[in-house]
């Protein structure tokens, strides 16, 4: 049985939170439904909250902290994200858009991704297709079609013990399955360190 390796991101800043319970059913829906098609899943969850210092320092410093790059490389290895973030002033967490532009853009192209946002009213679900799904679009990433937004209404069963939340998550996830069926894109070589400009600056005054 052939394995996928999923990451899941969840840049929820609470504790509980709406995204990362949102991220999970996203996640055992996938699972679920790759057992279905004869595939196998490992699933890595990343809360982005306890990276939070770490991706600062890496823009300070340019170097990634060793908690932080484990996390990196295993989403340079996985197959597949399932990425949920909290809709702040009408698009994605600064949280989480500092952690993927801490990844080099290559090392996402033609991974699946799976998108989701949550928020207190619904008049933020146009995140998902303004402001998600460009980013992953330009990052080059094989996105899913159906996006699931969740809010506060949408946790509470209905009268017959459905959910319509439920549903889409379903509908969403096997989307996402189905791009995780059969040859994936390799991933991106590693790239090569760079060497600190105030080394470059000196090492070309000292060849002078």
């Amino acid at each position: 049985m052939e394995t996928r390796r999923i990451t899941v991101l969840s840049a929820g800043l609470g504790v509980p939170s709406s995204s990362r319970l949102l991220a999970d059913q996203l996640a055992a829906s996938a699972e679920r439904q790759l057992a279905a098609s004869g595939y196998a899943a490992t699933v890595d969850v990343v809360e982005l909250r306890d990276l939070a210092v770490d991706i600062a320092n890496n823009f300070v410093t340019g170097y990634a902290a060793p908690r932080l790059a484990e996390v990196i490389a295993g989403v340079v290895a996985s197959d597949g994200l399932i990425a949920v973030s909290p809709v702040f002033s009408a698009a994605y967490s600064g949280l989480f858009k500092s952690f993927i532009d801490v990844l080099d853009p290559k090392t996402l192209e033609g991974k699946a991704v799976l998108l989701g946002a949550t928020a207190g009213t619904d008049r933020h679900q146009m995140v998902l297709d303004f402001a998600m799904r460009p980013l992953f679009t330009y990052l080059r990433t094989r996105v899913a079609a159906t996006a699931v937004f969740a809010g506060p209404q949408d946790w509470g069963n209905t009268n017959d013990g459905g959910s319509p939340l439920s549903a889409r998550i379903d509908r969403a996830a096997g989307e996402f399955a189905a791009l995780l069926q059969g040859a994936q894109p390799q991933p991106q070589p590693a790239p090569m360190d760079s060497m600190p400009f105030e080394q470059l600056l000196a090492g070309i005054s000292g060849g002078r």
